[in-house]
């Protein structure tokens, strides 16, 4: 086995940090070029330092994620794994990226929500009567849903009754 080949540690020392091995690495960057290119050893040595520095990265936000006894990963946990593996400098940047992320994402929501031609006063009132429905269909022991709005409820009751 070469060098190029280590399995998932890291000849770093005893710090036991878990990298990709980089016969994996090499076969990323392989896969990302244009057909008849190849990476330089120096960049395939300089992406497998990123990804060691990503699993650190990870682990930590990971703990912090852990301590705060959370088993989804928040953007707070990820600003204090910077904080604690000393990016200070970082966290006012990825803090204006993470607010333009969210406005993205209440844009997207409120093109969505536009898109339907209802106001939200409209949908939660169809909202209510789907219950109100389904609530009363479950009272009266049909289990199967109508195919569309307003179809099928004539249909059901038939065959309750032929039955």
């Amino acid at each position: 086995m070469n060098s190029d080949d280590e399995g998932p540690r890291s000849g770093g020392g005893g710090d036991d940090e878990v990298a990709l091995p980089k016969s994996t690495i090499n076969k990323l960057i392989a896969e990302s070029l244009p057909a008849g290119f190849s990476a330089a050893k120096e960049v395939k040595d300089l992406m497998a330092e990123c990804c060691k520095g990503e699993s650190a990265f990870s682990s930590e936000a990971n703990e912090i994620c852990e301590k705060d006894s959370k088993k989804t990963m928040l953007p707070d946990h990820i600003l204090s794994a910077l904080k604690a593996l000393g990016f200070e400098e970082f966290v006012s940047g990825v803090e204006d990226v993470l607010a333009d992320h969210k406005e993205g994402e209440k844009a997207k929501k409120a093109k969505k929500a536009a898109g339907n031609g209802m106001t939200e006063e409209e949908m939660l009132k169809i909202q209510e009567e789907l219950f109100a429905k389904s609530r009363a269909r479950m009272d009266a022991g049909e289990g199967a849903a109508p195919a569309a709005l307003g179809e099928g409820e004539g249909e059901a009751k038939e065959e309750k009754q032929e039955e």
